[in-house]
């Protein structure tokens, strides 16, 4: 029975790059995925472009490249990602230089686009977002990126017409991992049993090394071994839509049916109704086997028509945040600290300046469980955090500098200011019909 091995490269846009650089080597993959995009990434990835026209794809994509790419070329491995954020097309041209700079030779890079329908907002002026009604009318102006989550189809075709690479913008996570395995197996994109067992694989892998004991290593209670040299997990697909998931036998980190089962619950709402681009996926009769250390088999799950609608990101500019930090330390720290948050709201009252949201944090007393956790009286420092949501620049400003000025206004003995202001751009969405999105793949060859 034919079977892949895919490998995952990234669970998010600044992740390592070394464990990705060993399975591209050791690990006998046919694809890497680097699923890198987030949704407020794409959001200021819009602005970049908008301010230069060549930029707008992911910030690292020429470290990555610069050392992913010679090495698949001499593995024969495909790349998969969705690093081209808001600007596919440029990114592919980057990658094109650079396979130019390495003497790389007969790689073809594809770009798949379409996911982009901001030019189609006025479709939506009375839609609203899901996450707090806010009407697409009502944001007007301050729009800055409008993204479908497209599924794999634009990947499939560019693998059909031999492409090396493949770099795409929102495309759905699940989706990058999917493709390779719709095209390797020739699956039916009718057929929603194997969609959907394809569906939860991809979401298994798509956040690295978060199903290879990251994110769940807790000291004391799940104990994972060399977590400094964490593996990303590679996934060995049959035909028949059954995977195994697995990693470097020499990496650190661990594959169990325990990391397993934790990242199969990541994210999900109902577990028979996974909502994706492709199908619906039916997490419910997973079933997971351990076959052997750091290997676990996963089968039995499902899947069911696609919706046709499409979730889409909106990013919209929603004002200023200021932030400062400073700290008091020894006896009395945090009384010392309490009163410096006194005289902050004073100052800030004083000038009538009202942002539209304040937080004030003492970082190791109540900053993450509130005010009755922790007996502060026996805190030998504190930092003391400030933070307000504001509508200009100017206000933002405001609050920072009397934050600053606590240095030698008092109280005594605080120090290690940190400060920062920057523009919001907050995220919601929407649903779209899947007609509204035009997919199209334009292709780079490097002769």
């Amino acid at each position: 029975m034919k079977s892949i091995r895919i490998g995952s490269g990234a669970g998010y846009s600044d992740d390592r790059l070394q464990p990705a650089l060993d399975i591209i080597k050791y690990g006998e993959v046919d694809y890497i995925v680097f699923e890198c995009l987030a949704e407020r990434t794409i959001a200021i990835a819009q602005q970049r472009k908008m301010q230069n026209p060549q930029e707008g794809y992911d910030s690292l994509l020429e470290y990555r490249m610069e050392q992913v790419l010679p090495l698949c070329a001499e593995k024969g491995v495909k790349i998969i990602t969705n690093m081209g954020a808001a600007n596919p097309e440029a990114a592919a041209e980057m990658i094109k230089q650079i396979a130019q700079k390495h003497d790389l030779h007969n790689l073809k890079i594809a770009a798949v686009t379409g996911d982009d329908v901001l030019s189609k907002i006025d479709r939506y002026q009375d839609k609203k977002l899901l996450e707090n009604d806010k009407s697409i009318k009502e944001l007007g102006s301050t729009i800055v990126s409008a993204n479908a989550y497209i599924g794999a189809k634009g990947i499939v075709q560019a693998l059909k017409a031999g492409a090396d690479i493949v770099i795409t913008g929102r495309a759905a996570d699940p989706s990058l991992f999917l493709a390779p395995m719709i095209y390797e197996f020739d699956w039916s994109f009718l057929d929603t049993e194997l969609l959907g067992k394809g569906t939860i694989g991809g979401h298994l892998m798509e956040c690295g090394a978060q199903i290879t004991g990251g994110y769940f290593a807790d000291p004391g209670y799940k104990k994972v071994p060399e977590l400094w040299n964490v593996g990303f997990p590679i996934m060995e697909v049959e035909e028949k839509g059954e995977y195994y998931i697995t990693k470097l036998n020499d990496s650190g980190g661990l594959v169990s049916l325990a990391t397993v089962k934790e990242q199969l619950l990541y994210e999900i709402h109902d577990p028979a109704n996974y909502l994706t681009p492709d199908v619906i996926a039916d997490f419910s009769d997973v079933q997971v086997e351990k076959v052997e250390e750091n290997v676990v088999k996963v089968f039995g799950s499902s899947g069911k028509t696609k919706t046709g609608l499409l979730k889409t990101s909106i990013g919209y500019k929603e004002g200023y945040i200021a932030e400062a930090e400073i700290s008091y330390g020894g006896s009395g720290s945090v009384a010392r600290a309490k009163l410096a948050k006194e005289i902050i709201q004073k100052r800030l009252a004083a000038q009538n300046i009202e942002p539209i949201e304040m937080r004030y944090d003492f970082i190791g007393v109540n900053s993450l469980y509130g005010n009755e956790v922790v007996d502060s009286s026996e805190m030998a420092e504190v930092r003391l955090r400030i933070a307000a949501r504001t509508e200009d620049h100017m206000t933002a400003k405001s609050v920072v500098r009397e934050v600053e000025s606590l240095y030698t206004n008092g109280p005594a003995g605080g120090g290690g200011i940190r400060s920062n202001i920057k523009e919001i751009v907050s995220i919601g969405s929407i649903l779209i019909p899947e007609a509204d999105t035009d997919i199209n793949i334009s292709y780079h060859e490097v002769t």
